[in-house]
């Protein structure tokens, strides 16, 4: 069984550590514990993780956010993935920070990587695990927030979240999306 796993955020070194890219700092903590490392690869950097005999092609595209949809449409044709193994990772400024709630499908929620992906898919039924940012900030500064570091708190607390970011990727590719929904939902 092979899955697409699709961290999004934006490339370049500003970008490093800001919420918007909580996508991927979740996959880079991934491969970091599991000794595996990206290269860098059509439309975005890859890895390949294997959990209870499953694959998980690991994704960062390469293509900003608001692009996504072509790099993930583009791997899951060269990996022959059923659209039903995509899982994307977002940031949702609707939840409270480090919130995480996995879903089956549904809107863009106004993200404009899930738009790209939706639209370039023709359709919203693909999972997507959306990790809180909370929505502490002022009125027309919406976008500095997103595009923002985090703050010394949420730095400390962001290990355990990120942790339970990656048992809910391994019970999307082992139990399934149904069950790991009502494991995980509720924490």
């Amino acid at each position: 069984m092979k899955y697409l796993v699709t961290g999004l955020g934006n490339i370049g070194d500003e970008y490093h550590e800001t919420r918007h890219n909580i996508g991927f700092t979740i996959l880079d903590a991934l491969t970091a514990a599991s000794n595996i490392r990206f290269n860098v690869r059509r439309y975005g950097s890859t890895a390949e993780y294997q959990y209870k005999a499953r694959k998980f092609i690991l994704l960062k595209p390469s293509t900003y956010v608001n692009l996504s949809g072509k790099a993930v449409q583009y791997w899951l044709q060269k990996e022959s993935i059923p659209v039903e193994n995509l899982l994307v990772i977002v940031d949702d400024l609707s939840l409270p920070f480090g919130t995480a709630r996995l879903r089956s499908k549904g809107s863009d929620g106004g993200h404009n990587g899930l738009s790209s992906i939706i639209e370039v898919l023709g359709h919203q039924n693909f999972a997507r695990l959306r990790f809180g940012i909370g929505g502490d900030f002022r009125y027309g500064m919406q976008i500095d927030y997103v595009l923002g570091k985090w703050t010394s708190e949420e730095k400390k607390a962001l290990p355990e979240k990120i942790e339970l970011c990656h048992e809910i990727i391994r019970g999307f590719g082992t139990i399934g999306i149904e069950r790991t929904m009502n494991q995980y939902n509720n924490r």
